[in-house]
C-alpha cells in the first residue's frame, strides 16, 4: 500500500458514543472528549456543519485538542448539497436577501439563493475550514449528495460550480443514488467527472441488494479517497420511520470488513490519503467497528504527540 491511511468515526460527539462508556466520566468538553478520541483513532467526521455554518471558535478549540497527524473531514452544509435546510439555519442578514416568497419558508433550497449570497455564505464556512487546512488538519470537504441528486446536465453543472468556490481544498463527493453507478458506462461518465473536477470519490459499505443503497464499488479518482461504513441492517434500511440511529445501527463481523481489503489495498495502490470512516451509530458501534478495521488492516493511530 503507497498511500497513509486514516482511520476514524463519523463523529466523536455522538450522544450514544458518549453515553457508551468510551469516555472517561470526567471528561465533559467536546474538546478534551476529542482529545481523548485521538490517542485511538487519527480520523473524525464534522457532522455539525450540515446543520449549520461552521463557527471559527470551535475549529480553533477542535485544531488544538489534536496532534499533528490528526485529520478532520468536514461535511457541507446542507444547503451546498441540495438537501433541504432550515432557515433558521441562514444568518438572518442572508434571510432578509432572499426573494419574500421564499424567506418566508421554513425550509429553503440551493436553487432559491441569489448567486451572490451562495457566493458569502460559502465564504463564511471555508472561513473556518481554513483554520483546519492551515494547522495542516484537513482531510477533505465531504459533499454528501441526496438520493434525488441523480446524473443530469444540471447537477453536473453544480458540481462544477462547487469547484469553482472549492478551487484548493480536497474534495470528497458521496452519491445516494444508484443511477450513478448503474451500469458500466454510467459509472465510467461519474468517474470521468470526478476525475476533471479533481474529487475524490466516496466508496461505501450498506445493505446490498437494495433500491435504496449503493453498490460497494471503490474507484479512485484523485490523489484522495474515501470508504464510509454505514452498516447492513436491511430490516431498518428502507423502514419507514425509522430513525438515523435505527438504520445505522451494525456492529460489523470480521468476515464483512475482510471483504473490504482487498478494495482498500486498490484504494491505497492508487491514492496518496485514504479515509475510512464509520458511520454506524448506536452506542460505541463505530469505534468498536474503526478497532476491528485497525486490526484487520494491522494499522495503529500516527498521529505525532
Amino acid at each position: 500500500m503507497t498511500a497513509r491511511i486514516y482511520l476514524g468515526t463519523s463523529s466523536w460527539a455522538d450522544e450514544g458514543l458518549v453515553k457508551s462508556g468510551f469516555y472517561p466520566s470526567e471528561l465533559r468538553d467536546t474538546a478534551e472528549r476529542l482529545a481523548f478520541f485521538a490517542k485511538h483513532f487519527d480520523l473524525a467526521e464534522i457532522d455539525s456543519t450540515y446543520y449549520a455554518l461552521p463557527s471559527r471558535k470551535n475549529f480553533e478549540r477542535w485544531a488544538a485538542a489534536v496532534p499533528d497527524g490528526f485529520r478532520f473531514a468536514v461535511k457541507a452544509m446542507a444547503l451546498f448539497t441540495q438537501h433541504p435546510t432550515r432557515m433558521s439555519a441562514i444568518p438572518a442578514s442572508f434571510r432578509e436577501r432572499l426573494p419574500a416568497e421564499i424567506a418566508k419558508r421554513a425550509r429553503v433550497y440551493y436553487k432559491d439563493v441569489p448567486q451572490e449570497v451562495r457566493a458569502e455564505l460559502w465564504a463564511i464556512f471555508l472561513r473556518a475550514v481554513d483554520l483546519l487546512r492551515e494547522a495542516g488538519k484537513l482531510a477533505a470537504v465531504l459533499m454528501d449528495f441526496p438520493p434525488w441528486f441523480v446524473p443530469s446536465t444540471a447537477n453536473r453543472a453544480l458540481l462544477a460550480e462547487t469547484r469553482e468556490f472549492l478551487a484548493g481544498y480536497p474534495v470528497i463527493v458521496e452519491f445516494r443514488n444508484r443511477l450513478w453507478l448503474e451500469d458500466d458506462a454510467s459509472a465510467k461518465a461519474t468517474f470521468d467527472c470526478l476525475r476533471e473536477f479533481g474529487y475524490g470519490f466516496c466508496a461505501v459499505d450498506e445493505p446490498p441488494g437494495l433500491a435504496s443503497s449503493m453498490p460497494p464499488i471503490a474507484k479512485a479518482t484523485a490523489a484522495i479517497g474515501s470508504v464510509r461504513f454505514r452498516g447492513r441492517n436491511a430490516a431498518n434500511w428502507e423502514r419507514k420511520g425509522a430513525s438515523m440511529e435505527e438504520r445505522l445501527d451494525w456492529t460489523y463481523s470480521r468476515e464483512e470488513l475482510e471483504e473490504w481489503l482487498p478494495r482498500i489495498e486498490r484504494l491505497a495502490a492508487a491514492t496518496e490519503q485514504l479515509f475510512l470512516v464509520f458511520n454506524t451509530k448506536a452506542g460505541g458501534q463505530s469505534v468498536s467497528n474503526a478497532r476491528l478495521m485497525q486490526e484487520l488492516l494491522g494499522v495503529s493511530v500516527r498521529a505525532e504527540r
